[in-house]
């Protein structure tokens, strides 16, 4: 009989509960539960790179930076990644068809290890020398691309770029 009550009665319960997972659950005007704001602490003047991390921080209910090891904000109409570093363990960023020229900001992404940014206004790929980790990287389709010297970029294994610097 218990387990039975259990059954009815328990796992419902929690079933409601885990729906309502953005909201405060109160007993007699008393909060038992109330979950972790979503992350909102960073600052980034592109739109449409803000318009992708708050769908993506909504999407996967992340409450602090470190949580966001993924993203992909692929055909955003993103121009400058200025305030991205604030999510530094990021492991995958996929940035394809944008209009993004500076990867400054992104050498301060120091656990990246696979990065997307093909069909982009990319011309300097230097600062991407200094990503360790970095193991898969994808430039081509950036027609401006000044080609990577020899021996840079060794650290990737698996490097895509653009057919003139074939």
């Amino acid at each position: 009989m218990l387990n039975r009550l259990l059954s009815v009665v328990v796992i419902p319960l929690s079933l409601m509960l885990g729906a309502c997972q953005g909201y405060d659950f109160t007993v007699n005007e008393k909060v038992v539960y109330a979950p972790k704001p979503l992350f909102r602490d960073y600052i980034t003047p592109d739109a449409g790179l803000n318009s992708c991390l708050e769908q993506t921080i909504n999407d996967g209910v992340i409450t602090n930076a470190q949580q966001l090891t993924e993203l992909d904000c692929s055909f955003a109409g993103i121009e400058n990644l200025e305030g991205l570093s604030v999510f530094n363990a990021l492991v995958t960023l996929r940035l394809s068809s944008n209009n993004i020229l500076n990867l400054l900001e992104l050498t301060k992404l120091t656990a990246l290890e696979t990065l997307v940014l093909d069909n982009n206004q990319i011309v300097d790929p230097v600062p991407l020398d200094q990503l360790a980790s970095l193991r898969q990287l994808d430039l081509s389709g950036n027609p401006a691309l000044q080609c990577p010297r020899p021996g840079s970029l060794a650290q990737v294994t698996t490097l895509t770029l653009p057919k003139h610097c074939r």
